[in-house]
């Protein structure tokens, strides 16, 4: 999706009128379904009201909905196209995040749509994320770790060794993502890839869980250090985007997500896990 595009997705989503056809089942938080239409054209978007969020321990209350968007809006910020557009309005039981729907249509029959359900419904996508018998991953591969099947016998989980999850994970590094599982991952039909489901970001201690350790210490990939220097210098400037994002986090954060795209450029490599969080999301899916 070009800047353009995003610009003119996002003003139906934040200024269309908002008709809720249903609610995804089986979500920890409210994530309804609707249609947002301006103008003669109508997309489809999944709404977040901030009244259904379920409260969590380590994170403020009521304003996962606006990490969501500051997501988006970091996203954006690098210049890069890996979160559908998401914007915060009024909505049904108002305040909401009110992102583009990227996935099947959930009324169509789907009993699995992806992306929601739990949070994170949708089967890991098989040329993304795979379980092997071997110790090592193969050709394509990289490592995440020894997990445990169902029936307990031991594994080995990898994801592909494919550029856009690569930046996706730098993305993740970032916004401090504390939750990046395979039903996060959404292929497009034109070989994009997006990431979804990033209300749990930002915060100012290391909360980085996520399946793509596979190039963890490794230099950073061509490109990446100057989409980084280009968000640093943005968040430098009081200006947009950066006067966005810092009304959707709090200051902290917001010196927080400084301080991490300062190391990033510093050390010039992935990060590894570290600190006491689990560096693993559970479900994997």
């Amino acid at each position: 999706m070009t800047p353009d595009q995003q610009e003119e997705t996002g003003k139906i989503l934040a200024h269309g009128r908002l008709t809720v056809l249903g609610r995804i089942p089986g979500a920890s938080n409210t994530v309804l379904y609707a249609t947002a239409e301006l103008g003669g054209r109508t997309v489809p978007c999944v709404c977040k009201p901030v009244a259904g969020e379920r409260p969590l321990w380590d994170f403020p209350e009521g304003n996962l909905a606006r990490r969501e968007v500051a997501a988006y809006e970091v996203c954006r910020a690098l210049g890069w196209d890996l979160v559908p557009p998401t914007v915060l309005r009024e909505g049904p039981g108002g305040e909401t995040m009110c992102q583009l729907w990227v996935g099947p249509d959930p009324l169509a029959g789907d009993p699995e749509p992806a992306g929601e359900g739990e949070g994170d419904a949708g089967a890991a996508p098989g040329e993304l994320l795979a379980l092997t018998e071997g110790p090592e991953a193969g050709p394509g591969w990289r490592a995440i770790g020894q997990v445990e099947t169902a029936d307990g016998t031991p594994a080995l989980l990898v994801h592909a060794d494919d550029p856009r999850l690569r930046r996706l994970a730098v993305l993740d590094a970032v916004i401090n993502n504390g939750d990046r599982k395979g039903g996060h991952l959404l292929p497009q039909p034109d070989g994009r890839l997006l990431g979804i489901d990033h209300g749990v970001t930002f915060h100012t201690e290391d909360k980085l869980r996520t399946l793509l350790w596979g190039w963890a210490g490794e230099p950073l990939p061509d490109g990446v250090p100057q989409a980084l220097r280009t968000l640093a210098d943005a968040l430098a400037d009081p200006g947009a985007p950066a006067a966005r994002i810092a009304e959707l986090i709090s200051p902290a954060e917001y010196t927080a997500l400084r301080e991490r795209v300062a190391d990033l450029l510093r050390t010039g490599r992935h990060p590894r896990p570290g600190g006491e969080w689990p560096a693993i999301p559970w479900p994997l899916i």
